[in-house]
């Protein structure tokens, strides 16, 4: 391993390793810092989920086996009192409560960043949600840090959360560009991804109702009036019964498809013709910027958080106004019979590993880190 100066000891707490984008990016970072020399532990409510083969053997998984959130917090100050890194670092708003809470019941001088991985105004509005914004209205103020992945997310904060804006830094999600040309090149073997099949066009993430796939297809079932092509889906989630009955509604059973989760999507991104974000709300999509690494051709909509700051405007891609059908259908055929395309790959490199890796460095204060 490189080393790059002083190697510290860093604690990476999330809930567990399932298929979300999060946790991707928490590996990717957890695998960077081992990569340049620090001890890293990666601390998982419960060690299980599909990227937990992405996890580097120079990363030292704890796993706390609790079935809740909730009930790790008491194995977390056990891990703090006993093995006081000097720096943790939590994921998600639900597993930042308890580190914040973890790390007073320690007393420990373990250094707390925690960071925000989506929109936390965008979520919807039920009495879990309130609660949440509640906690975090309280507790966050202890902690010695937090990292919004966008500048939307950071002024979200800020304003709605009233945290000062000295303690808050945004920084982007990094991505492996050369693991996932590596992955990209694992093509899945659907028959609508063969040669000489009508274009595809692909969209990833979960069936949940910020994703807005209900404009999606409305948008889709307007192309189709006039030219050939199919969409597929990538992802799981509760909404899978209505889009189903909606893809039927629109008569689009023969050229649309819910393919579910996939580990890999990137041969898909790869093979695609089209990626399409339609998404209400976002924090920093990884998924837009892992099919510009594929070099796949962009429409998205210019919802809250990400997709602007990614596209820098549209520089890279088309961006459309949320909800928008007859705009979004409009993009996507100007998309499909684009001749040149703006080489996307120059855009992805701001994203590098390394240059992210460097950034979070210098926001964890790893030189500074107390014992």
């Amino acid at each position: 391993m490189a080393n790059f100066g002083q190697p510290r000891h860093i604690a990476i707490f999330l809930p567990s390793l399932e298929g979300g984008g999060a946790e991707r990016v928490m590996v990717t970072l957890a695998n960077g810092f081992a990569a340049r020399g620090h001890r890293v532990d990666l601390v998982l409510t419960k060690a299980e989920g599909p990227y937990r083969s992405e996890v580097s053997a120079h990363v030292n998984v704890i796993d706390l086996n609790r079935s809740r959130m909730l009930t790790s917090l008491l194995p977390l100050i056990r891990y703090l009192s006993r093995e006081r890194p000097h720096v943790m670092l939590s994921a998600l708003n639900h597993a930042n409560i308890v580190a914040i809470l973890a790390r007073k019941l320690a007393g420990v001088r373990t250094r707390l960043v925690v960071s925000e991985r989506s929109s936390p105004s965008g979520a919807v509005g039920n009495r879990a949600t309130t609660t949440m914004h509640w906690l975090m209205r309280l507790l966050y103020p202890y902690a010695d840090g937090v990292i919004a992945v966008s500048q939307g997310v950071a002024m979200e904060l800020v304003v709605d959360f009233c945290l000062d804006s000295r303690l808050v830094t945004a920084i982007p999600n990094p991505v492996a560009v050369p693991e996932i040309q590596r992955m990209a090149e694992q093509r899945p073997r659907h028959p609508w991804l063969q040669p000489g099949e009508p274009p595809i066009l692909l969209a990833v993430g979960r069936l949940v109702p910020e994703k807005d796939y209900a404009t999606l297809l409305d948008a889709f079932a307007r192309l189709k009036t006039s030219r050939d092509g199919r969409l597929l889906i990538l992802g799981e989630g509760p909404l899978r019964p209505e889009l189903e009955q909606r893809i039927e509604e629109l008569g689009l059973n023969d050229s649309v498809e819910l393919a579910g989760f996939q580990s890999n999507p990137f041969g898909w991104m790869a093979a695609c013709d089209l990626y399409v974000l339609s998404s209400r709300t976002e924090g920093f999509p990884n998924s837009l910027i892992q099919a510009m690494a594929c070099g796949a051709r962009i429409v998205s909509t210019d919802c809250r958080n990400g997709p602007r700051e990614i596209l820098e405007g549209g520089r890279w891609g088309r961006l459309v106004p949320v909800g928008d059908v007859e705009a979004l259908e409009t993009a996507l055929a100007e998309a499909l019979d684009e001749v040149a395309s703006p080489d996307v790959l120059k855009r992805v490199a701001d994203f590098r590993p390394e240059k992210i890796i460097e950034i979070y460095e210098a926001s964890l204060d790893l030189c500074a880190a107390r014992q």
